[in-house]
């Protein structure tokens, strides 16, 4: 992937401040990604370990993770 590196002093908008659900991230969200996905050619997520991590993989890049208690 070209061009996907922060250039220096770039704001990034993403991971959000995660710290309650949040109500746009549905399984209609996880649904159009993945026709997206199709979309470009690959292969459709059939397999619901697939779905699963495709929805992880998309909180991880929305969302910080939450602090742990110490």
């Amino acid at each position: 992937m070209s061009g996907t590196a922060p250039r220096p002093g770039a704001e990034r908008n993403y991971p959000l401040p995660h710290a309650e659900p949040d109500a746009r991230f549905t399984e209609s969200l996880v649904t159009s990604v993945a026709g997206v996905l199709v979309g470009y050619g690959y292969p459709r997520l059939d397999a619901s370990a697939d779905r699963a991590a495709l929805e992880s993989a998309l909180a991880a890049f929305l969302y910080n993770p939450l602090e742990r208690s110490k």
